[in-house]
């Protein structure tokens, strides 16, 4: 898993079908010890959105085969998913980060 930034979304009018029902969502890594700062060397990627993240949100995004969502049975070809919306990050007893 990874943290991340919203910082954008990305649409498609026409993508796979398990993807119909999910948001896409164009996100910058972050570091832990600032998650308001980019992850230096890392690029912006897409993920879907299952939890309703919205831009400038920090999320928890779920990498490679864990980021696949079944849909009637069926895996939907994604490599990452936003699974949650970080309230707050502690590193080595400090706070890090507050969602306000």
């Amino acid at each position: 898993m990874q943290l991340a930034r919203v910082r954008g979304n990305v649409v498609a009018s026409i993508k796979a079908s398990g993807l119909a029902s999910h948001k896409l969502l164009l996100l910058e890594p972050v570091a832990a010890a600032d998650p308001l700062a980019s992850a230096v060397g890392d690029h912006p990627y897409v993920a879907i959105d299952l939890v309703g993240a919205g831009v400038g949100e920090v999320v928890l995004v779920s990498l490679g085969s864990a980021a696949r969502v079944a849909a009637d049975g069926q895996a939907t070809p994604t490599d990452a998913a936003v699974i949650a919306i970080v309230d707050s990050v502690q590193l080595d007893g400090r706070n890090t980060f507050e969602k306000h």
